[in-house]
């Protein structure tokens, strides 16, 4: 098996002729387990949720027009399955839980893209990493992460190092705190159950580096944490993408089987 399920519509209109060209394109790269995971930030229900200016001029979609279109596709005989990956933002637990509940998920996918108001990832909020300290920056991402996998509301943790996507690092001599947030970080995800998505998104950034990094991958796969391989793709032509290097590096550290997920419940299957 191989999975895309970290993979946004949002680029085009929620009709089945737009889905299907992800469609196609996973069929000529080999993926045999497809799944969609629209931005919650996207849809008018998630308000209570997460609401900032940005996000605002963004808002602007119903929920039931993109979980009817996918279960349309489905409907449809299409090898699709329906995710979401949503904001965690801290003390919104209870929100996100009532804006998931009403769905028929095959999974969720909980991302951390939000430091309060800055979108660290977001081109447009760029400079503000000049008047950030950097580990700290750091420090409060993994906090946060820490945070996501505590709420226990998701079945896949997207990107994990999201965080070095402009390429910001902590300096050597700042490489033993950050070894040290890994090893703080890698223990809570083995405790939480949750699958760690290996996404080749990041070859697409300023970084031009998997996610996640080489020190953090070996830790991850020395605890046996569950994995998958996703492509974050926002347009048909990325699904997939980069994928002979996705798999090559999570075969170089001994992964062999990646998690699938169907009604919210993941089971393992051989990578390939």
């Amino acid at each position: 098996m191989i999975t895309d399920y970290h993979v946004h519509l949002e680029t085009g209109p929620y009709t089945i002729d737009w889905l299907e060209k992800y469609v196609e394109v996973a069929k000529q790269r080999g993926i045999t387990d497809l799944g969609f995971s629209e931005h919650g930030y996207r849809f008018i229900q998630s308000k209570a949720i997460l609401y900032n200016p940005w996000v605002a001029k963004r808002q602007t979609e119903d929920i039931d027009d993109y979980v009817n279109l996918v279960l349309q596709g489905k409907e449809k005989g299409l090898p699709v399955k329906l995710g979401i990956e949503m904001d965690y933002i801290p003390g919104k637990e209870k929100e996100i839980e009532e804006f998931l509940r009403p769905y028929p998920w095959d999974f969720v996918i909980g991302s951390v893209h939000w430091i309060d108001d800055w979108g660290f990832d977001l081109t447009e909020m760029r400079d503000e990493w000049k008047r950030r300290s950097i580990l700290k920056t750091y420090e409060e991402y993994f906090w946060r992460i820490e945070k996501l996998l505590e709420s226990g509301l998701f079945d896949i943790l997207g990107h994990v190092d999201v965080i070095k996507v402009f390429g910001h690092r902590p300096t050597k001599e700042e490489q033993e705190q950050l070894l040290s947030l890994y090893d703080r970080l890698v223990p809570l995800i083995q405790q939480s159950g949750i699958t760690v998505e290996m996404s080749t998104a990041g070859l697409r950034k300023p970084v031009g580096e998997l996610y996640p990094a080489p020190l953090l991958m070996e830790r991850l796969t020395k605890a046996q944490v569950p994995m998958m391989i996703n492509s974050d793709a926002h347009r048909p032509e990325h699904v997939g993408e980069d994928y002979d290097k996705g798999i090559d590096y999570l075969q170089s550290y001994g992964v062999n089987q990646i998690s699938i997920f169907e009604q919210r419940k993941r089971k393992m299957v051989p990578l390939g």
